[in-house]
């Protein structure tokens, strides 16, 4: 009771937390029984609308043909079950940085969702899952510099780790502090268009998408983040890992999986690796910013075959830097702005590498293109 106490006092102070230790984290895929993961259905795609501290988003990366990159992003978030904003976030880079990105970030009015929670609405902008469940329509008039009309078909099936995707935190694992969870489609195929001032982008293409609810404030969640996302003609490879704070004892969360068109090769959260082989310190804020990386996939096939797939090499030109307090001022900053300690940054990188995947005796390589995230908080 007493920690829960503790837990109360810092969520509302912003503060840092206190050490539980490793008995207050309860990480996803961890629990006796626990699948390696389950399979997502159409209704492990619902907007979960929790009432209390939480930001639920949906993320839609988009490779084109054309060298362009994309992510399209719906935020909800509620603060402390008092107020609720939604945004819609969208970012573009150019083939090479021939262009400056472009980046548009709106906040959203009278938003809504369906009856069964699968679809999400607000003026100017509607992102409908389909009858199946095996496809988004993305649309947005919210900023005459994106006009999105995407669509997003799951090429693979998708996942989540262990049996519902959820990291817990508290200790009693019956009744949770905070919690974080995501689900997963690895590999999509995308059609459609972004008209940015007159200027038609062709998204034709493959794509990954992330659902994810981080239902505690940021800085007590996670210390540091490493998200991977590369596709290739034949492979998609997807990996996530949070290190918590040392109030949770520093404990490694990681789900990751393998997917090619219409098959999981691979999917768990006890196996792979993300280490940061070169770095440089940042001038401004002191992290250490990635300048090489190794990414490790392990398991098992259907059929119970050894699988393992790694990617390496340098991370090239930084593809950006965000500073998340200042650029997404509705998003983690207004459930973050007192947090002592914090000062969240993200490295995104987009080299060409190539994938190495071993599936029992059978070896391939394949080149492909990696999106990679480095996020450093606290």
């Amino acid at each position: 009771m007493f920690r829960w106490a503790q837990q109360q006092l810092a969520n509302v102070a912003g503060t840092q937390e206190p050490e539980y230790g490793p008995e207050a984290i309860h990480p996803v895929g961890k629990n006796p029984g626990d699948p390696a993961f389950t399979e997502l259905t159409k209704e492990h795609l619902k907007w979960k609308l929790v009432e209390q501290t939480c930001v639920e988003t949906q993320t839609y990366y988009l490779q084109a043909d054309s060298g362009h990159f994309c992510f399209l992003q719906v935020i909800y978030n509620n603060i402390a079950g008092l107020r609720i904003t939604t945004q819609f976030n969208v970012k573009i880079w150019y083939p090479n940085n021939e262009k400056p990105a472009i980046w548009t970030s709106d906040p959203l009015e009278n938003h809504g969702f369906d009856d069964d929670q699968y679809s999400f609405f607000a003026d100017g902008i509607s992102i409908e899952l389909a009858l199946d469940g095996s496809s988004y329509h993305i649309k947005s008039a919210r900023n005459e510099k994106s006009y999105v009309d995407i669509k997003f078909q799951r090429a693979a099936p998708g996942f989540m780790g262990g049996s519902d995707g959820t990291t817990n935190y508290g200790t009693d694992p019956k009744a949770p502090w905070g919690s974080m969870r995501h689900a997963f489609w690895p590999r999509a195929n995308v059609e459609g268009r972004i008209i940015s001032q007159g200027e038609q982008i062709d998204f034709k293409g493959r794509g990954m998408f992330s659902m994810a609810l981080q239902g505690m404030k940021p800085h007590h969640a996670a210390a540091r983040w490493n998200f991977v996302n590369f596709q290739s003609p034949t492979y998609s490879a997807i990996l996530m890992e949070f290190t918590t704070p040392a109030s949770y004892a520093s404990t490694v969360v990681r789900v990751s999986g393998i997917a090619t068109d219409g098959k999981l090769l691979l999917a768990n959260t006890n196996a792979g690796d993300v280490k940061h082989t070169a770095s440089k310190k940042d001038a401004d804020n002191d992290w250490p910013e990635p300048t090489a990386a190794s990414y490790e996939w392990e398991g098992k096939t259907e059929d119970g075959k050894d699988i393992s797939a790694h990617l390496e090499g340098s991370l090239g030109d930084r593809l950006d830097r965000v500073d998340v307090m200042a650029e997404v001022p509705g998003f983690i900053k207004s459930i973050a702005a007192t947090a002592a300690g914090t000062k969240p940054y993200i490295y995104q990188f987009l080299p060409k590498l190539t994938i190495k995947v071993k599936v029992g005796d059978e070896v391939k390589e394949e080149e492909g293109t990696l999106f990679t995230e480095a996020t450093f908080i606290s």
